[in-house]
């Protein structure tokens, strides 16, 4: 398949996979539960033809809003999406935008307007015209406080914020470049855009992210982007890497 292949300072070691691993990195599925279905197919089919003993799915984040079925992706993934995998759970900013809704009732965050109505509905919350209005917010908060599965609120309370396997850094939108992993916020993991994505910096890891999406899978010497729009008609993108291999599949 197609990447788009982007230049930049060279020099810099190859990242590796740990040792007798394959790590599959999904893209940001944002309500897409068929291409999820049809990706995890290929990636079990992938897996079989490989010797990797351990088998280890990252998904990046931003499951919800936007897409025709995010409950059903959610269900997908708080169960045991691919067994025999190890499955990584990291946060996306529409994860986020849902907690703190469901926390503060606060509905000044933008996430109406990006999704979240498009969820809320999903779920079966009420909606009416008038409860665009913030002074409703507190019906809508209710509602889905209401209908969110007990399962589904316990998982996304529980997504991590990044994820390290051998020389890759997985994480929703990028780090902040010049930071020590350690000294990272949540929000530039959930949130950052054009000081990580035009940045030229060595971040100590190959950086695999989600959150911008592209036509095609973004590769450039410090990161990798596989969001490439699965919820706007695109394709929904997994990532595998052994050693110092990679690959890319797509539903």
């Amino acid at each position: 398949m197609r990447a788009a292949q982007l230049t930049g300072p060279g020099n810099r070691a190859a990242p590796s996979a740990p040792p007798g691993s394959v790590i599959y990195a999904i893209g940001d599925i944002h309500g897409e539960s068929e291409k999820l279905d049809l990706l995890h197919s290929m990636i079990r089919a992938d897996a079989d033809r490989r010797d990797a003993a351990r088998k280890v799915a990252v998904y990046l984040g931003d499951y919800i809003d936007r897409g025709p079925d995010c409950p059903g992706v959610v269900e997908r993934l708080s169960g045991d999406p691919l067994p025999g995998f190890e499955s990584v759970f990291l946060k996306g900013n529409h994860e986020e935008f849902l907690l703190h809704f469901l926390e503060t009732g606060d509905s000044s965050s933008g996430w109406f307007h990006n999704g979240g109505l498009n969820t809320l509905e999903e779920y079966g919350v009420e909606i009416h015209g008038h409860s665009l209005w913030r002074q409703d917010s507190g019906e809508l908060r209710d509602g889905l406080d209401e209908k969110l599965p007990d399962r589904h609120r316990q998982f996304m309370e529980a997504l991590d914020l990044y994820h390290v396997e051998g020389g890759y850094l997985f994480v929703h939108a990028g780090i902040r470049p010049g930071r020590a992993l350690e000294d990272q916020t949540s929000a530039d993991m959930l949130w950052i855009r054009n000081r990580f994505l035009d940045s030229d910096e060595d971040h100590g890891f190959m950086v695999v992210h989600g959150h911008t999406p592209s036509d095609f899978p973004e590769i450039r010497p410090n990161r990798i982007g596989i969001d490439t729009g699965a919820c706007y008609g695109g394709k929904l993108t997994a990532l595998a890497l052994e050693g110092e291999k990679r690959d890319f599949m797509q539903a």
